[in-house]
């Protein structure tokens, strides 16, 4: 099982060739299928005895695959799709292939000097000082917790014996539910809703006005904002700058959750809606998102990196040899220990194309969503319900109710046309396209407004 053979060659030629047919076509809109569908399809794929390399292969692009839905179809515009260029996605088997272990410079320090040069491209469009560091971990889910573990284990630090009873964080309603779900299912802290503006962001002086409304306990125990460049639902960026003056104001660690939108650091054209970011103690982008790599990585960059790593590097016997010594172990700068290269097809993608091909590809999606606003305001069936600040178009079919949006929905993939599903805004219903591949056209989104009529 573990020898090179003549099988294992014919095998592994074939992933090769199946992998560069990928490749090679057009992205498929496939559906999902039902677990009783996939099982009279597929039938039971482990036994005993094993079905042997190519008809796993078989069953994997014949029935499996073709029941999960490609992220970087140029019509995916649900959620927050992806689009990894061919150069990550080729990488990534060579990834894999070497088997490397990630954690620590000892064991990976190529692979580390690699990511680091990535995160360092990041930290510079957001203005972070040369010390500022981090390391590549599995989303934004894991980065938004491991920067605020690493700030309340700051606070903690600093008050000493007169730490309060409980800690609590300000966020806002607008706030990524993995950021609400760390910090009250994880940690235990308290959160406090700040209040959003007209558009629902949170402001400096929202921010000021909750603040100076709480009891004297739960002030006391402030220990993070968390701000959002970039809400998921909307695109929305919040006030940087200012939340960054109360932040220092209050002594609170800033973190900034700029996993979807962080991409836009890198568009001279909406540059100016992250000023401020440049002052956050910790801030996240995802580059399976809107930076062109293959799932799963999340970059996670602190200003002082010291600090996290007091927070998060684990001790143990057989871990002093790599955690006693002055090495940039990117295991110490998250909650993960085991962990994959998972930066290096962003750098490989990078490397290849250089900077400004992924500043002309941001710009692109962001031309084509302001297209695809005038052609939501040009039809008066239609009503764009938050102006885009950077590739999310969030808009309402006027007359339609939740079951509307819904069948349209399924209609639309059912005929391989495109994937869009609904959403709510302000508890009403809507949907919403999220524009991250440059290979969307305004063509494409033309077609999607037009099957709403």
């Amino acid at each position: 099982m573990h020898r090179f053979t003549a099988d294992s060659e014919r095998l592994a030629a074939r992933i090769v060739a199946a992998s560069m047919d990928r490749l090679r076509a057009e992205p498929p809109l496939d559906g999902p299928l039902s677990a009783e569908d996939l099982s009279a399809a597929a039938g039971q794929t482990i036994t005993p005895e094993g079905i042997g390399g190519e008809e796993a292969l078989r069953l994997w692009t014949d029935v499996l695959g073709t029941a999960c839905i490609s992220v970087d179809h140029p019509r995916f515009l649900a959620f927050v799709p992806g689009a990894p260029t061919q150069a990550a996605t080729m990488f990534d088997l060579l990834v894999s292939a070497s088997s490397v272990y990630a954690g620590t410079w000892l064991e990976g320090s190529g692979a580390a000097f690699a990511e680091n040069q990535a995160l360092r491209w990041i930290a510079d469009l957001a203005g972070q000082p040369a010390g500022a560091g981090g390391t590549f971990v599995q989303g934004g889910s894991a980065g938004n917790l491991s920067a605020l573990v690493a700030a309340r284990h700051t606070a903690a630090h600093r008050h000493g014996a007169g730490r309060p009873r409980r800690w609590a964080a300000l966020v806002t309603s607008d706030t990524h539910s993995s950021v609400t779900y760390a910090l009250e299912r994880v940690m235990d802290v308290d959160v406090v809703p700040v209040p959003g503006d007209e558009r629902g962001r949170m402001t400096a002086t929202a921010l000021r006005r909750c603040v100076a409304a709480l009891p004297e306990e739960q002030r006391a125990g402030l220990f993070a904002v968390v701000a959002s460049a970039g809400v998921t639902n909307t695109g929305i960026v919040d006030d940087l700058a200012g939340i960054a003056d109360v932040a220092a104001e209050l002594e609170v660690w800033m973190h900034v959750d700029a996993a979807y939108g962080g991409a836009g650091l890198a568009a001279p054209s909406v540059r100016h809606l992250f000023d401020g970011i440049e002052r956050a103690d910790s801030f996240i982008v995802d580059p399976h998102k809107w930076l062109f790599a293959p799932f799963d990585s999340c970059a996670l960059i602190y200003r002082e990196p010291s600090l996290a790593r007091a927070a998060h590097t684990q001790s143990a016997g057989y871990l002093d040899t790599v955690t006693d010594v002055e090495a940039w172990n990117p295991s110490d700068y998250g909650i993960h220990l085991t962990r994959r290269a998972r930066g290096l097809p962003f750098w490989f993608s990078l490397a290849t194309h250089g900077t400004d091909a992924y500043v002309e590809a941001v710009e692109t999606t962001l031309a084509v969503t302001r297209a695809g606003a005038d052609e939501i305001r040009d039809r008066p069936y239609l009503r764009l319900l938050e102006e885009p600040d950077l590739s999310v178009l969030i808009f309402e079919r006027i007359g339609w109710g939740k079951a509307d949006y819904a069948r349209w929905s399924e209609a639309l993939l059912r005929r391989g046309q495109a994937f869009v599903r609904p959403t709510s805004h302000r508890g009403q219903p809507c949907t919403r396209l999220a524009v991250v591949n440059p290979r969307t056209t305004v063509a494409d989104l033309q077609a999607i407004l037009a099957s709403m009529a």
